[in-house]
C-alpha cells in the first residue's frame, strides 16, 4: 500500500516483528482450538489473538518507555492485520473504517472485561467473559474454564519475565499444553 511509504519508521521494527510473530504463534496453538474451546473460525482466531495481546499489554503497562513503545507498535501491527484481513474477506473500502471501529471497540471492551477478572483473580468471571466473547450466540458453548486457567497462568508467567525480554522482543508465551 502506498500509504506505508509515509509511515513513521522506528528503530524497533525487528523487535516488533519478532514479538508480534511470537504472540500470533501463541494464539495459533492447535491445542487452544482442539481442547480449550476456541472456535477455529476467523472470529475465533481474532478472539484468541486479542486475549494473548491483552495479556502482553497488561505485562508491558509497567514497562519502561521502550517496552511501552514496542507494545504500541504491536497494537498498530495488530490493527493493520485486522484491516488487511477485512479487505481480503471482500469488505469494500467504504465499509472498512466502520468495521475497523467495531473491531477496535470489541478489542478494548475485552481488555476491560478480562482485566477486571484478572485483577480480582476470578477465574469464573474470566471464563464467563471468554464464553460470551468466543461463543456469543451459542447456548451450548463449551466451558471456558480451561482457557481461563491457561490465560491466568500465562499472565503469572509474563509478570515474572524480565524487562530485557520485553525490550528485545523475546517475551514468550508458555505453551497451552503445559497447563
Amino acid at each position: 500500500m502506498i500509504f506505508g511509504l509515509f509511515k513513521k519508521k522506528s528503530g524497533n521494527t525487528a523487535i516488533v516483528e519478532r514479538q508480534y510473530a511470537a504472540l500470533t504463534a501463541a494464539a495459533r496453538q492447535p491445542v487452544l482450538y482442539t481442547d480449550l474451546g476456541v472456535p477455529d473460525t476467523v472470529m475465533g482466531r481474532f478472539e484468541m489473538l486479542s486475549a494473548i495481546l491483552i495479556l502482553y499489554f497488561r505485562r508491558t503497562r509497567a514497562s519502561a518507555r521502550a517496552g511501552q513503545e514496542i507494545a504500541q507498535e504491536i497494537v498498530d501491527a495488530f490493527f493493520e492485520d485486522v484491516d488487511h484481513s477485512i479487505r481480503e474477506l471482500g469488505v469494500g473500502d467504504v465499509s472498512v473504517p466502520k468495521k475497523m471501529k467495531r473491531f477496535a471497540g470489541m478489542f478494548y471492551g475485552r481488555l476491560e472485561s478480562y482485566a477486571a477478572a484478572l485483577e480480582s483473580g476470578d477465574g469464573q468471571a474470566l471464563a464467563a467473559a471468554l464464553r460470551r466473547n468466543f461463543h456469543p450466540e451459542a447456548d451450548d458453548a463449551p466451558p471456558m474454564e480451561g482457557l481461563a486457567s491457561y490465560l491466568i497462568a500465562v499472565e503469572a508467567a509474563l509478570s515474572e519475565a524480565s524487562e530485557d525480554l520485553v525490550e528485545t522482543g523475546q517475551l514468550r508465551i508458555p505453551p497451552a499444553g503445559a497447563y
